[in-house]
Order: C-alpha cells, then structure tokens, then sequence
C-alpha cells in the first residue's frame, strides 16, 4: 500500500536528497532526457529549503520514497519565471508554482497524480493563492528519442482545470542525455484558478 505524506519545513528538508535521486532517475526518461547529477539538484533543490511556503508531496512504500511532487510560491522562483510572465499582466504573488512530480513508473496508475495536485492545490489555497501553474517540457513531434508508445499528460492536465498560457514559456538548461554539453528548452506554463 503506498502512502502520500505532505512535508514540509524540517521533514522536507531531510527528503531532498531522496527526491533528487528521484529526479535523476524519472527524469532521464522522455520528455526530459535529463542527464542529471546530484551537485545540479541540490543547487537546484535549495529553493525548498529556503521557501517558508514549500511543500513535497512524498509517496512512500514503506519507508521508500517512490515519488514525489513539490511547490513553491511563484516569487520564490520570480528569477527564473519572470521573463515567461513578462506581459502577461499576471501578479506572481498570486499563484502557487507545483513543480516537479516525479514517481518510478512500476507506481504509476494508482491515482498518485491527482494525489499531488490535490495536495499542493490544497496547500496553496491554505497559503492564500488564488492561481496554480506548472510547466512541461515542449519536445518536437520527430524527437529521434521519443518512444513510439508516448501517451502526453495533457489530457490529466486538462482533466483537473489546467490550460496552456498561450506564449508563457519559460527557458531552462541541461545536459540531454544524447548531447555533449547543455542546452536550452522550452517549457510551457499551465494555469488554473484555485
């Protein structure tokens, strides 16, 4: 049986390095390609730590963590988000950024993702947001790598409220795990109100 615990503060201070594992691992899989390393995580991880706002999500079987999903408020990530919002007229003190949600793939189909919204949502509504967004990578349809049996989430997505900002893409950089150095991707916001 898996359980879902939501962490934060302290407890999700001492599930990070679980959930960076996790990220190396789920993402190396399509669409993200992620050739990851545990100094890029925890760089990239510190964000949560530093967040009075933070959530994780973890699903555990047993004591394992099996996934997780994080969020932050949107002006924790103003940095790297401010430029995809830019004319937009949006006010990212109101929205509530749910991260990644990364879970290995022998428990997936078990309603875990509504589970991770759910709990992120809630956690945002109790913060006082009035918007959730996310974002996800945008990969082209012929990507060499992209496995035939590829099922998008944007039907899930669209399911729970979520719809695409039209021209709200925001650029990060990695190491793809077919490429030699990083490069830039794209990544497009979803919105819903809460």
């Amino acid at each position: 049986m898996i359980a879902t615990r939501v962490l934060t503060g302290a407890a999700l201070d001492a599930a990070l390095d679980d959930v960076a594992q996790l990220r190396i691992t789920v993402f190396r899989d399509w669409p993200y390609l992620y050739d990851g390393d545990v100094a890029y995580e925890r760089d990239y991880l510190q964000s949560y730590r530093d967040s009075a706002g933070a959530i994780l999500v973890g699903a555990y079987d047993g004591d394992r963590l099996v996934g997780a999903s994080t969020g932050t408020p949107m002006g924790d990530h103003a940095d790297e988000f401010a430029a995809a919002f830019a004319g937009t007229g949006l006010d990212l003190s109101e929205i509530f950024y749910c991260a990644e949600s990364v879970l290995l793939p022998a428990y997936r189909g078990q309603g875990l993702g509504h589970a991770f919204f759910d709990a992120r949502e809630d956690h945002a509504r109790r913060l006082g947001f009035t918007k959730s967004a996310f974002c996800g990578v945008l990969r082209p349809d012929n990507h060499p790598l992209m496995p035939a049996d590829y099922a998008p989430l944007d039907p899930f997505w669209r399911k729970r409220g979520y719809a695409p900002l039209p021209g709200v893409v925001a650029q990060f950089r990695w190491k793809d795990i077919d490429q030699p150095a990083e490069t830039d991707h794209p990544l497009q916001f979803w919105m819903r109100d809460l």
